[in-house]
């Protein structure tokens, strides 16, 4: 998910429209499965498992941003007016997202007894579920097949972008 991020703004300086309109369509299509399978599976889990409502509403609030910014650029091609600034600003705000799950969420998560196992089996199959309505049309960013970065593991570790 980063490296999205970051190839954007090597194309800023001069790239292709359909260099960065193929990177925002993929992002966004990869941060509307991770979105999901976190809101509908791990944060409700963690929410019960750590009990600390002030940092899952944060996460929440978060997701909303981000959703926001995202619908934004599904009405938007390169060139529009703010279309670079706003995917710059979805990246920033997904880079702080990520450090505070990894930071304070993912380390309150592995101290509980979760079983992070099951979640990640829970998390897979969701991912599987979006990306087949994705791939037949029948999802949000119906058409949009190549969802990689959104990841539900079946691991030890929560989930990471």
């Amino acid at each position: 998910m980063q490296k999205a991020f970051k190839d954007f703004e090597k194309l800023k300086k001069g790239g292709s429209k359909r260099g960065k309109s193929d990177i925002v369509r993929q992002t966004r299509a990869d941060l509307t499965v991770h979105t999901k399978i976190e809101e509908e599976v791990f944060y409700p889990a963690a929410r019960k498992a750590i009990k600390d409502a002030d940092l899952m509403d944060e996460a929440t609030v978060e997701h909303a941003g981000a959703k926001e910014l995202i619908a934004q650029l599904e009405s938007m091609q390169p060139g529009d007016d703010l279309y670079d600034a706003k995917f710059t600003v979805l990246g920033e705000s997904v880079n702080h997202h990520i450090k505070e799950e990894q930071n304070e969420m993912f380390p309150k998560v592995r101290k509980t007894k979760l079983d992070l196992n099951a979640l990640g089996e829970q998390m897979a199959q969701r991912k599987a579920e979006l990306e087949s309505e994705m791939s037949s049309g029948n999802g949000a960013n119906a058409g949009e097949r190549r969802v990689g970065s959104a990841r539900g593991r079946a691991s030890t570790s929560p989930p990471q972008y």
